[in-house]
This record gives C-alpha cells, structure tokens and sequence, in this order.
C-alpha cells in the first residue's frame, strides 16, 4: 500500500488511554514520504467532527463534513491500523498544519 503524506486514512485507533482519541476514524498522515515508504510506522494526527476552537485545532470540510484535524493528538502508528485510504486534504490545509506544528514544536 502506498501512503502519502497528507492522504487521509481510516484508522483503528482503539485501545485508547485516558483522554486520547478512540476507534478507527480519519486521521491525517503527516509523516513524510520517505518514512512512509521505509519504515512500518507513519505520524499521524486524528481528525474529528467533534471539538472546540483550540490554537491546536484546524477547522475544515471533509467529505461534505464538518471537522477539525486534532495536532495536540499526534501519534505514530503502525501501519497495520490503516483501515484504507479515504482521502487527501487541500493545499491550504495542509499549510495551516505546517504553521501549527511549526507553532507547537519549533517557535
């Protein structure tokens, strides 16, 4: 299977601890092509139809609905909990990931 950074996936996120994000929804590959080709892992941050105006959230449409992309959820994964590929998010999206992560993790 091959897995892009931005393609959207359905993922089995299940066991979950505590105030992590549950069962297999779409969640965001931001790992980057050359860890998702070689490695069995990717980095991915969960999207939900369910949350608040945080600095950590990014508002968006997908699949006619409306949700966020959860950044202050990121996690790594195996690849053996990707469901299948449902998607790929937008150029401007996936710059206001960009500017959020580099928020949180660089600035």
């Amino acid at each position: 299977m091959v897995i892009n950074q931005y393609d959207v996936f359905l993922i089995s996120l299940d066991p979950a601890i505590g105030h992590e994000i549950k069962k297999a929804r779409p969640c965001v590959i931001i790992s980057p092509n050359e860890m998702n080709a070689h490695i069995a892992t990717v980095i991915i941050t969960p999207m939900t139809t369910k949350s608040h105006d945080y600095p950590t959230r990014i508002p968006l449409r997908f699949q006619n609905k409306k949700g966020w992309i959860v950044l202050d959820q990121i996690r790594t994964v195996d690849k053996k909990r990707l469901v299948n590929r449902i998607g790929k998010i937008n150029t401007k999206t996936v710059n206001q990931i960009k500017s959020v992560i580099k928020e949180m993790l660089v600035d």
